[in-house]
């Protein structure tokens, strides 16, 4: 092979040993943390926990998030994704329900545009474990194919009659969540989650190898929001990661204020600061207008590639829209999903 159009020009023969070398450790060591990564960690729950699928005052809910980072690295990592989720069964009697949801997602970057395009569907069951559904819990199971692979496109070959046999990996997955959601009052919930994906560490080797595998990745998350003023509360967040050797500890708190809470009008806006244990440190903006939520994310690099990216990380643009066939508005900051 010789160099790619968007590189700098350097000789075929020094180039080729180079891609070669590269091509063999993406065909044949173990790969980690290929999952998608949002800084939106609870703006559309279900990208980080499916289990938090059905949770919601409604009969649906969709999202739609947009991440730009590194750009001034190299070609943009991009990654873009859009859920949906629609309530199959709610039962006031037994204070349970079911819901479906969808994931599909696409993740490119660099000049060749590597990445994955996936899909994923979830089943939750939640129910209530008191009588004035305060608590609930829920869990959910996931599972989807996908699609790792990139476009040779942008390489002159040495030889023009020489092609790349395969570019593509197919691969299934499998995934599932437990969260609890505790809300006493109205001026006061704490939510908490665990999840595990990748349990069955699918396979994305090009030469069909049994030692290229995405690795299980694991999750916990917690939640809370402290009423302390009428029209104001704060909402302390803790994040811990985990995929194989690779760790993520994130903490934060958001400032919410409320602008309205009429039964017919639900305004409020958002101002978050968040700590991304050696990597990054992120502001979020959100606002939430009825039915409608938007949010805006910046990180700024910490990590050891701030000499090159000089502190710029990514960006993050996300909206959530939710389904409801009921016009009054329920106060609770987790509305009851049966009720």
């Amino acid at each position: 092979m010789n160099e790619t159009k968007a590189s700098a020009p350097r000789s075929a023969a020094a180039l080729r040993p180079l891609l070669v070398v590269l091509f063999c450790l993406f065909a044949k060591a173990p790969l980690q943390a290929q999952d998608i990564h949002f800084s939106q960690i609870d703006i559309n729950p279900i990208l980080l926990n499916p289990a938090y699928s059905g949770f919601f005052d409604g009969t649906a809910r969709f999202g739609l998030v947009y991440r730009n980072q590194w750009s001034s690295v190299s070609k943009a990592f991009q990654t873009v994704a859009a859920t949906a989720e629609v309530s199959l069964l709610r039962r006031r009697y037994y204070r349970d329900g079911l819901n479906l949801g969808i994931i599909l997602y696409n993740d490119r970057a660099g000049t060749l545009h590597y990445g994955t395009t996936a899909a994923s569907v979830i089943l939750s069951y939640y129910k209530a474990i008191d009588a004035s559904n305060n608590n609930f819990v829920s869990l959910a199971i996931e599972a989807g194919p996908g699609q790792a692979g990139f476009n040779p496109a942008d390489i002159d070959m040495e030889d023009p009659s020489e092609t790349l046999e395969t570019t593509t990996a197919n691969f299934f997955t499998l995934g599932t969540g437990i969260a609890w959601f505790y809300q006493p009052h109205d001026n006061f919930y704490f939510k908490l989650g665990m999840a595990g994906r990748n349990l069955n560490r699918p396979n994305i080797s090009y030469l069909q190898l049994d030692d290229t595998y995405i690795e299980r990745k694991f999750s916990a998350y917690a939640r809370a929001e402290i009423r302390a003023w009428p029209s104001l509360s704060l909402l302390p967040l803790a994040v811990c990661m985990l995929q194989r050797n690779n760790r993520e500890v994130l903490l934060g708190c958001d400032v919410k204020y409320y602008i309205s809470e009429s039964t017919f009008q639900q305004i409020s806006f958002s101002a978050g600061l968040r700590y991304r244990w050696r990597d990054a440190l992120m502001v979020e903006l959100a606002a939430e207008y009825n039915a409608f939520l938007f949010a805006l994310t910046y990180d700024a690099n910490l990590s050891r590639l701030t000499p090159a990216s000089k502190s710029l990380g990514a960006f993050e643009i996300g909206v959530v829209y939710r389904l409801s066939k009921n016009k009054r508005i329920q106060r609770k900051a987790l509305p009851c999903p049966i009720i």
